[in-house]
């Protein structure tokens, strides 16, 4: 099967004799090709979660002030996770059109959409520094800080936030390598920074006596090291997309569609930074600082937990991407099938741990005995319709696969904005444990669009494979 054109080889100087990572895509057995891209993927969602994860872990054990302390964290984790999402907004928008080009063999175009998407994620990150830098205190205020936990919240977030661009250049970026199918390289990518930052976190916390302010500074180091090996990767031989001076540009006709596709993902992200505020702030009414402790851990195991289903879902993205581009629905539908099994396995033992083990994943982030006890209780409120949550994101991360951004959209909307945060005040409108309706907000949300999810996603882009795939076999 030809996939590139002469003229697509000729524009790839550093591609000569590769085309081949491009005909796994359309050639290899789905189910084999999957392991090899989401066991990657997986792993590099893992670590990546890790250095954020480690920082909590590191600073909820600090003597004394450790409950406090991962309070303050806590707060910062909208900004952060906001940051997050404008590489989102730009790479996981830009990743899959880029996969759908290539897939018809237009790499010039592919080429054009990185370069678009470096410049962009650069000009976002000069903006959001500024203006988490100037105004960090009455955000985090805003966010639910307190004034015994804002003196730790405060210095590890402007230390944080000047590290941004660094932020947004990996996750952005390293999309692209895992659209190409080089997942292997960007699980690297994550794992050079994660493994740095697990050992610089107890030298500058602990051995310097820094503080939250060490691991604010080891995560922006390690975050610079990653940043650093995504571009070198991106402008060198092995690649088969170069970003290239000519290309780093905005252009509307080319960018309009990434944003488009981007949104749902920003939106899934974004929301996760409201979604904290509204959590944070009700539970700081309803529960005190030691509520807003719990919930910061409970965040951490839903976060951690779910990373496998986005890396199983971003090795998919590639094959349904590039098949879907090449008109190979059968290799779609298949690639989907295996993803939404393999998720929703994940996701019922993820639901037994939770259920069965809370006070182990709980004593994981803090020592503080009240902490653990208040923990595990939230914790089986909070985790209780986790066992269904793969078949959302199954379907949904496949409908951004097949460039579908209305549909994307909407159900990234759907969850947290539509149905999460107005339960989140809503229901203790109807209990007197007014914390217990705050947890139970979660569940009852996942359950009403998990069914809606799946309800449209059969309804639609699997009734549409099913015709594009009768209407090429005539």
């Amino acid at each position: 099967m030809k996939i590139n054109s002469q003229t697509d080889r000729e524009e790839q100087p550093g591609q000569g004799g590769r085309p081949e990572s491009q005909n796994k895509l359309a050639v290899m057995p789905v189910g084999k090709l999957l392991v090899s891209l989401a066991l990657p993927a997986i792993a590099a969602q893992i670590v990546n979660l890790l250095y954020n994860m480690v920082d909590r872990i590191y600073i909820g054990h600090i003597p004394g002030v450790g409950s406090l302390a991962l309070t303050g964290l806590g707060v910062t984790l909208p900004v952060i996770t906001l940051v997050a999402a404008f590489a989102a907004l730009v790479g996981f928008g830009g990743a899959p059109r880029a996969a759908i080009a290539m897939g018809k063999g237009e790499n010039g175009t592919a080429e054009q959409i990185l370069g678009n998407c470096v410049f962009s994620l650069g000009c976002l990150a000069a903006v959001l520094t500024v203006v988490f830098f100037l105004f960090a205190e009455p955000i985090l205020y805003a966010f639910g800080a307190s004034e015994d936990t804002i003196i730790y919240g405060l210095p590890y977030l402007r230390i944080y936030v000047c590290g941004s661009i660094c932020v947004m250049f990996t996750t952005g970026l390293n999309a692209f390598i895992t659209s190409q199918g080089f997942a292997g390289i960007g699980m690297r990518t994550v794992m050079i920074g994660a493994g740095l930052n697990i050992v610089l976190d107890p030298i500058f916390i602990f051995g310097f006596g820094m503080g939250v302010r060490g691991a604010a500074l080891a995560t922006v180091l390690s975050q610079a090291v990653s940043a650093f090996w995504v571009i070198r990767f991106l402008t060198g031989k092995k690649t088969l997309l170069h970003i290239k001076k000519k290309n780093l540009r905005f252009v509307p006709g080319i960018m309009g569609p990434v944003l488009a596709l981007g949104i749902s993902p920003f939106i899934m992200q974004s929301t996760e930074s409201l979604l904290s505020v509204c959590f944070n702030t009700s539970l700081q009414r309803y529960g005190g600082d030691i509520a807003v402790g719990a919930m910061t851990i409970l965040a951490s195991v839903m976060q951690f937990s779910m990373m496998p289903l986005q890396g199983l879902s971003q090795g998919m993205q590639p094959i349904v991407s590039f098949n879907y581009g090449a008109k190979n629905m059968e290799r779609v539908r298949k690639a989907f099938l295996i993803t939404l099994t393999c998720c929703l396995g994940y996701s019922f033992l993820v639901w037994g741990v939770s259920m069965l083990l809370p006070g182990v994943l709980a004593r994981v982030f803090s020592s503080d005995a009240a902490t653990v006890e208040y923990t595990q209780w939230a914790m089986r409120i909070y985790m209780a319709a986790s066992c269904i949550f793969g078949a959302q994101i199954a379907c949904q991360q496949t409908f951004v696969a097949l460039g579908k951004a209305v549909h994307s959209l909407f159900l990234a909307a759907l969850r947290k904005l539509i149905l999460l945060i107005p339960m989140i005040y809503i229901l203790p409108n109807f209990f007197q444990d007014k914390v217990f309706a705050v947890f139970l907000a979660e569940p009852v949300s996942d359950t009403l669009a998990v069914c809606t999810t799946v309800t449209m996603f059969f309804c639609t882009a699997w009734q549409m494979m099913r015709r594009k795939a009768e209407k090429g076999q005539e």
